[in-house]
């Protein structure tokens, strides 16, 4: 087995009602070079389990680990420093002004002290990913007057850009024409490979390639964890 990129010993979540919680008896342990797929109904707790494992909700209840460092410790940005986040509320304001080029190299600030300290080698980073997501032509376009699936590849770059270990994807098909995404599913299921990376996607659309690529499918209702079909580690 190799090792475990994420570990949920035991997990309860609550937002305000400690009798409701969000998630309960989360047991969940994600090894390395796995691609996992997260679904379920509405509500069922897909995107707390998410924010859960990224240190964003900590629990009142369990043992949460992300690369091997809890996440109530406060050198859980250690580890986050290693992670990409899609979330699923990516769209911005129609007057947004940043331009794709400056919102996808934002994503490298958390290890360059600014957009101006960027390197070639950044700048070579940013080319490829945009073409593999064609939106090379766009990169000077300000975000805000792209259409939402247009939006959705910015972010899904910003996020690959960065090379990250672990890599949280928040229903990153729901914008995108359903030509486009099994050509996303592919190229995320290549970075996983390629890069030994661990992603976690959250989706209600669970197309045939994506059935074909991932490890594991995981069933979530009611906070709880109810299927597990494949191989998590």
């Amino acid at each position: 087995m190799g090792s475990l990129r994420i570990e949920l010993k035991n997990v309860y979540v609550t937002y305000q009602d400690i009798e409701r919680p969000a998630l309960k008896k989360i047991n969940l342990h994600v090894g390395e070079n796995r691609l996992v797929v997260i679904t379920g109904p509405n509500g069922s707790g897909k995107t707390t389990l998410l924010e859960t494992c990224l240190g964003l909700l900590k629990p009142f209840k369990g043992l949460v680990k992300l690369l091997g460092i809890p996440t109530t410790s406060r050198r859980i940005y250690v580890a986050r420093r290693q992670c990409s986040y899609l979330p699923q509320n990516f769209m911005r304001s129609p007057y947004e002004s940043y331009t794709v080029k400056q919102v996808i190299a934002m994503s490298l600030l958390s290890i360059k002290s600014s957009l101006s300290t960027l390197t070639p080698d950044d700048l070579c980073r940013i080319r490829t990913v945009v073409k593999l997501l064609g939106i090379e032509n766009l990169l000077s376009e300000p975000i805000g007057k792209l259409s939402g699936g247009q939006q959705q590849r910015v972010f899904l770059a910003r996020a690959l850009v960065r090379e990250p270990l672990v890599l949280f994807l928040d229903e990153p098909f729901s914008s995108i024409d359903p030509e486009s995404r099994e050509h996303i599913t592919l190229l995320i299921n290549e970075y996983t490979r390629e890069k030994n990376a661990t992603t976690l996607i959250v989706s209600h659309i669970i197309n045939k390639e994506l059935s074909r690529v991932a490890d594991a499918v995981v069933t979530m209702s009611n906070g709880e964890l109810v299927d597990v079909v494949g191989n998590l580690y």
